[in-house]
């Protein structure tokens, strides 16, 4: 069995693709996704529609949950409040069947792994879509978080932050950010988009498991070019952030 894990694509359809013809050639048994699919990006309605065709099944994140209820609010500095707008903008694009299939997503979902093992997906953490699980997470809080799940891996997004740790007799994973990967190199003031994808795949049978994190370079100027033809807010200045992978 393969499992090929992806989250946060925050509406952009041309990483996604990059990422299903990446996994196209793997033998994926399942593609799982983690949430935060058309927020913050050009593309929102042709990445539901893509998910859609996949059919793969999808827990809700905080800003799937955000798009469905929009709640603008004044912002602490002007980078986040272009991206509310942003944001505002790609609810603004959802139609009543897209708004349906947000509503479809469930808050964790668990699948069953071979040799009685089982895999349990959240965006946040179990316990709520907007808490973040780090490399730096105290043990004790990973202990409050799990409690009252069962999973050998525990799986989730939203922090945009590649993650595997061991917890106790648990492995934690994170597989990044497909559409929004953030090069945490650079300062929280000045942070950079590089163009790759992020997505883990999974294989489990009865004697192993195994956990690989991937990235792959989208296409930049075909991105960029979407973006700004796409009649979202601040796109120029969003397309000053991002640079090739």
């Amino acid at each position: 069995m393969r499992l090929a894990l992806i989250s946060d694509i925050h509406g952009n359809n041309v990483a996604l693709e990059a990422v299903l013809t990446a996994i196209s050639t793997q033998n994926i048994t399942r593609v799982i996704c983690l949430g935060d699919v058309a927020s913050t990006g050009p593309q929102p309605c042709e990445v539901i529609k893509r998910l859609r065709e996949i059919g793969c099944p999808i827990v809700m994140g905080n800003m799937d949950a955000w798009l469905l209820q929009p709640e603008p609010k004044e912002q602490p500095d002007l980078r986040r409040q272009r991206w509310q707008e942003m944001d505002l903008w790609c609810a603004a694009q959802l139609s009543s069947t897209d708004r349906a299939y947000l509503r479809s997503f469930q808050q964790s979902l668990t699948y069953p792994l071979a040799d009685e093992k089982v895999l349990f997906c959240y965006h946040g953490s179990p316990r709520s879509y907007k808490e973040r699980i780090l490399p730096t997470t105290p043990e004790e809080e990973l202990e409050q978080a799990f409690a009252g799940t069962r999973g050998d891996l525990m799986v989730g997004g939203h922090t945009h932050v590649q993650m595997f740790r061991r917890f106790r007799d648990i492995l934690v994973l994170n597989p990044g950010s497909v559409g929004l990967a953030m090069d945490r190199v650079s300062p929280i003031s000045d942070i950079r988009q590089p163009a790759f994808a992020e997505y883990a795949i999974i294989e489990c049978n009865r004697t192993s498991l195994q956990v690989e994190l991937h990235r792959v370079a989208f296409d930049l100027q075909e991105f960029l070019r979407v973006m700004n033809s796409s009649g979202m807010p601040h796109a120029a200045w969003w397309a000053g952030y991002w640079g090739e992978a």
